[in-house]
């Protein structure tokens, strides 16, 4: 489109694009040129994709954020009724012949049994549509809850802006969806309260004929698989219980016990195991940094140990690992970046690069990392590794005057953070098999590079941590941690970057294979156990094993590494692959 001189084109086809792909760094640089360009219009960065119900529905979100009530509640009313406009639209495309032939002979042997399946179909396809009309263009995942939760937040809106009576309808709407949520009903209660206890406080007749039409279709579908066989994938959190057979209640039940463990209550997830090693102490749990799944370890490497590990960073003028020099940072043109994996770190011990030694220390220092995280947030689970990275980023000295980006934007290790919706969406591109994320810091001696915990607005900081040698942060790897690095202004900032996965099929196959030539030169070298440089990263209770190889792990070599002195041209570096 820029070519074609068709500009506001180009601008509207790049911010389409860019709302469905928010991390998307390339798109954010050309959004970003956009703005500056001359002639280019503010409503010329529209969403060419938006339907009508999420436009408003996100507009009214950012005015609920910005505490502007009034402006909110317009936006939310206007996003209920075409979100219900576009329900009824889905529901009548429900109608027509059946879609998969195999499946219709398979169902019906006899003209009774062909119309009823038929009739199941066309109620399980209406029942869908809540999660169609739930899902933002250019998402997999629904928002849950998206009905009911427009009436939570409009209750609150029309009582912040002193409208009780509607705050109170809202209240009463919502509790068709959930009658025994405690909350509400002691807001409800409030409501009658202030309106006076003679007044009639009812639900929306499009809220009631909602439900009633819902639970009607839902108990004909339970009766239809009950009896007639099929599968039912019930859309909604809130149908209750009465409304599913006998039968099929054990699988309801345990789909509704996997989305609780989604959603434990803070108390749950602060149950704590012992630490597996002495000399540890946890500096900031998750109360002091104001979140969950945080904390901040220290004393997991002592200061030799840090300047070792710092020696597999210096590669030797004219090795053969010196075409591996620091390239510019993939989210700031004012830093330099290097990363090296622990296989590629072998490779280089192997041409004499660096020392054997120090790869070894680094699988010892990063398992023993690994023991604390698992002991502490997952005790009697497994974790395995995931990605494990030695990561160095150097300020550009002539490119700091004026700098206003971060090292790292704020993002979410498993999850596309969506600071606008105020929802993390668990779906590819993001890793979303990482379950824990670890930070194991070498150094100090540089100005910035903090990491820091953010509200899901991306903008609202909760926690900060200063790095230190040997100082260990860890937290969950979903959207209850947005996190992000400060600009690194001045120096090197080293770490190892660490990511965990409860599922072996996602382990790190390149640690397997760095951990097995390690050992075999171990051996072949026979290093004697008294020499100055045996390394000591495992004490108390510990020992120096390595990961167990898993035969179903997938290779993750993706990131930009280390090489040769030939020029060649990088794999693609996957944007939330290092802090």
């Amino acid at each position: 489109f820029p070519q074609l001189k068709k500009l506001d084109q180009a601008v509207s086809a790049a911010h389409t694009f860019f709302v469905a792909n928010p991390q998307h760094l390339q798109m954010r640089e050309d959004i970003e040129k956009y703005r500056r360009m001359s002639g280019v219009k503010s409503d010329y960065f529209r969403d060419l994709e938006a339907m009508p119900h999420w436009e408003a529905y996100e507009a009214g979100m950012q005015h609920y954020n910005a505490d502007e009530y009034l402006q909110a509640v317009a936006r939310l009313e206007e996003s209920l009724t075409e979100t219900l406009s576009a329900l009824e639209e889905c529901r009548a495309l429900c109608e027509g012949p059946w879609e998969d032939e195999e499946e219709e002979e398979a169902m019906q042997p006899g003209l009774y049994e062909a119309i009823a399946a038929h009739y199941t179909q066309v109620l399980k396809c209406r029942q869908q549509c809540v999660l169609d009309i739930a899902t933002k263009p250019g998402r997999i995942s629904a928002t849950e809850d998206f009905i009911p939760s427009h009436l939570d937040l409009l209750q609150f809106a029309y009582s912040q802006v002193g409208n009780q009576t509607l705050a109170a309808e809202c209240a009463a709407s919502y509790l068709l969806f959930y009658p025994m949520d405690e909350p509400m009903l002691k807001k409800m209660k409030e409501y009658r309260t202030e309106l006076g206890e003679d007044t009639h406080v009812t639900a929306r007749e499009s809220i009631q004929r909602y439900v009633q039409r819902s639970l009607m279709e839902k108990k004909l579908i339970y009766y239809a698989v009950e009896h007639l066989g099929g599968t039912f994938n019930d859309p909604d959190l809130w149908t209750p219980d009465e409304l599913i057979p006998e039968n099929l209640k054990e699988k309801h039940k345990e789909d509704r016990e996997k989305q609780k463990l989604e959603t434990l209550d803070v108390e749950e997830k602060e149950k704590r195991g012992p630490l597996p090693f002495e000399g540890i102490t946890v500096t900031m749990d998750s109360s002091q940094m104001n979140g969950t799944q945080r904390v901040v370890f220290d004393g997991v490497l002592t200061e030799s140990e840090c300047k070792d590990l710092l020696q597999l960073t210096k590669v030797r003028p004219g090795s053969s690992g010196e075409s591996y020099r620091a390239r510019r940072s993939p989210h700031t043109p004012h830093e330099r970046f290097e990363g090296l994996t622990v296989l590629k770190a072998v490779q280089l011990a192997e041409s004499g690069d660096v020392d054997w030694r120090d790869v070894k220390l680094l699988l010892q220092a990063s398992e023993k990392s690994r023991k604390i995280v698992e002991s502490y947030f997952t005790p009697g689970k497994k974790l395995h590794f995931s990605f494990t990275h030695l990561v160095c980023r150097t300020a550009v000295e002539e490119e700091q005057e004026g700098r206003m980006d971060l090292s790292h934007p704020v993002h979410a290790d498993n999850c596309l953070l969506d600071p606008e919706g105020q929802e993390c969406w668990r779906e590819p591109p993001a890793y979303v098999y990482r379950d824990y994320s670890g930070i194991l810091y070498l150094n100090d001696d540089f100005q910035g590079g903090g990491l820091f915990f953010t509200e899901m607005d991306t903008v609202t900081v909760t926690a900060e941590v200063r790095p230190k040698c040997g100082r260990l942060v860890a937290f969950s790897s979903g959207k209850e941690n947005p996190h992000g690095v400060w600009a690194v202004s001045r120096g090197r900032r080293c770490a190892v970057a660490l990511w965990y996965t409860h599922s072996q099929e996602h382990a790190e196959q390149e640690r397997v294979k760095a951990a097995e030539l390690v050992e075999q030169r171990a051996v072949e070298q026979d290093w004697p156990g008294g020499e100055e440089r045996q390394r000591t990263v495992h004490k108390g209770r510990s020992s120096s094993e390595l990961p167990l190889r898993s035969s179903r792990a997938r290779p993750t070599s993706h990131t930009q590494q280390p090489g040769s002195e030939r020029t060649q041209r990088p794999e693609e570096l996957r944007i939330r692959d290092e802090f």
